[in-house]
């Protein structure tokens, strides 16, 4: 596999004294599967700095930041920000919709109720000839 990262692959000393840890300790933890490493043929391993930082929470040292990273986060709180806003507008339109799906509602409602006169009601038949006597 070929890398094209810029951060070297790490020896078993080095990683043992980026992490703090014995190379005993790393080396366990290559063997149970904790952390992977690439082992070469006369035996040494080489140890991705990532998968050191994955496995031992390492946080990478001065040199490995990135140049173009936002050491107050701004980029961060203007994107936040930017979303809270997106987010007020889109529960806005959420809230009209809803309210406008109620009145629809409402009129669907009252039209689909039989809303003619009771026989009670009514007036003096148009008929008199077709009556039932009382």
């Amino acid at each position: 596999m070929t890398r094209c990262g810029t951060m070297p692959e790490l020896s078993l000393s080095q990683a043992a004294k980026l992490t703090g840890k014995s190379k005993s300790t790393i080396n366990r933890a290559i063997k149970t599967g904790k952390l992977s490493a690439n082992r070469h043929e006369d035996g040494s391993y080489s140890i991705d700095p990532a998968e050191l930082a994955r496995a031992f929470d390492v946080e990478p040292n001065e040199g490995a930041k990135r140049r173009d990273a936002d050491p107050h986060g701004t980029r961060l709180l203007e994107r936040i920000t930017a979303l809270e806003a997106m987010l007020s507008r889109e529960r806005e339109i959420s809230a009209d919709l809803k309210e406008d799906r109620d009145r629809w509602r409402q009129q669907a409602t009252a039209l689909l109720t039989d809303q003619r006169p009771s026989a009670s009601t009514k007036g003096p038949r148009w008929w008199p000839w077709r009556r039932k006597s009382l």
